[in-house]
């Protein structure tokens, strides 16, 4: 069977199995407002339930993202989703606050595999001279997920009420689960399949497998530290605006409760335009510079974010054209952080680490989805929608600063030494 067809089967299959994560993540956020009124919630209270979702995908990733270098991607990645699955089918109907928190622990514990996995698979089957642009599209999954499970979720609340949210949502995930067991190939094994060069070569005869690699080891690979803050700071703003943003359109902006949800899913489909985008334009206009030109589009974000608070009253067509804008520029520098660079940081010094250093990366920066919860429950409650909106500008900030100076200490790539 030729390359390019598994290429393409490969890329398809993956960004399925990642996108459907999101319709058992995305649920509790649209429902958050019916959750709270049926079980008399407080918004901290609610922050709690996302950390107990959060807590488990973060941790986890760090601690056991070398399980796709152990077991190899298609096992890891369809038991996953087979868990996930599991965990929620039933969430709906529980009565118990406990009960609900346990599943979504174990329904994060499952899901902290999903991109470690996806992104081993992709790093095995496209060159790194592809990686920047075939990352930023396939990494569409992110927010194309978002999307779909946002509109799914506000369709069966509107319909069937908050509960059935998840039942439907877990038949699909368990369903791509057995389809990944069952057709995700396995990586070539003769390197002549792919293009690639003699410094891939190279790295390939001279890999250290990650299982022989301390966490110490890894975490000392070079701009590492950068890239992990400058993602701890995008990605707990990206879920603020996931976990909230429905909240905030419909407590502060008055805008109906399947409205709040239908017009939340902006924000997602500006980090598909970004996603497709940014890696394609950033590989362009900076010259390969991946963390200097992802400095920049952070810094947009927060230019985005202030502009859409001080417009928030000037009608629906503003709101929606600075939540794309600050989806963009969020959530498109993501597969960039913890897709392509790095599996481009996993192979450097003959390491076979992809897998391990985008948990390590993604498991950082989801650290932040986990504070996200208590954190931004407890400035609503005490300083109102603005104060949320004011830390996330603050974050975006930090962040750009982090990848600004990790842009100044890193080493070249491949791409840079040998430019097509």
């Amino acid at each position: 069977m030729c390359s390019s067809y598994l290429q393409g089967w490969v890329f398809f299959l993956t960004w399925i199995a990642y996108a459907s994560t999101y319709l058992l993540r995305k649920p509790l956020g649209v429902v958050k407002a019916d959750l709270a009124a049926s079980m008399h919630l407080t918004r901290t209270e609610l922050g709690w339930l996302d950390t107990a979702l959060l807590l488990p995908y973060a941790t986890l990733q760090m601690i056991a993202g070398s399980s796709s270098d152990r077991f190899g991607s298609r096992k890891t990645l369809g038991i996953c989703l087979l868990i996930s699955s599991l965990s929620m089918v039933k969430f709906g109907s529980q009565q118990s606050v406990y009960m609900m928190a346990m599943m979504l622990f174990i329904n994060g514990a499952a899901q902290s595999q999903a991109w470690p996995s996806c992104v081993k698979a992709i790093g095995k089957w496209f060159s790194q001279t592809e990686r920047t642009s075939i990352f930023g599209i396939w990494g569409t999954c992110t927010f194309g997920g978002g999307v779909m499970g946002t509109m799914l979720a506000v369709h069966l609340q509107a319909q069937y009420g908050w509960q059935s949210a998840f039942l439907y949502p877990s038949m699909i995930v368990g369903f791509v689960g057995c389809l990944v067991l069952s057709s995700l190939p396995s990586p070539p094994t003769n390197h002549q399949l792919l293009p690639h060069n003699k410094d891939e070569d190279k790295q390939d005869k001279e890999a250290v497998q990650s299982d022989s690699l301390t966490w110490k080891q890894l975490w000392a690979i070079p701009m590492l530290k950068e890239v992990c803050m400058s993602t701890f700071c995008v990605k707990i703003v990206r879920y603020c605006m996931y976990m909230w943003l429905p909240m905030y359109l419909y407590q502060q902006l008055h805008y109906d409760k399947q409205k709040a949800g239908m017009l939340s899913t902006s924000f997602e489909i500006g980090g598909v335009l970004g996603s497709a985008t940014l890696g394609i334009a950033i590989n362009r206009y900076f010259h390969g510079r991946q963390v200097l030109g992802t400095a920049m589009v952070i810094l947009l974000s927060a230019f985005a974010f202030l502009f859409f608070h001080l417009t928030s009253s000037w009608g629906d067509y503003i709101n929606v054209t600075w939540m794309v804008l600050a989806g963009v520029f969020n959530c498109g520098v993501d597969p960039i952080l913890s897709g392509s660079l790095a599996a481009e940081l996993g192979e450097r010094n003959g390491y076979n680490a992809q897998g391990s250093v985008s948990g390590i990366i993604n498991g950082f920066g989801s650290l932040g989805t986990v504070l996200q919860g208590p954190i931004v429950g407890a400035i609503a409650e005490n300083y109102g929608w603005p104060g949320m909106l004011y830390t996330m500008i603050a974050l975006s900030v930090a962040g750009s600063a982090a990848a600004l100076k990790g842009s100044y200490a890193r080493t070249p790539t491949v791409w840079e030494m040998h430019p097509t």
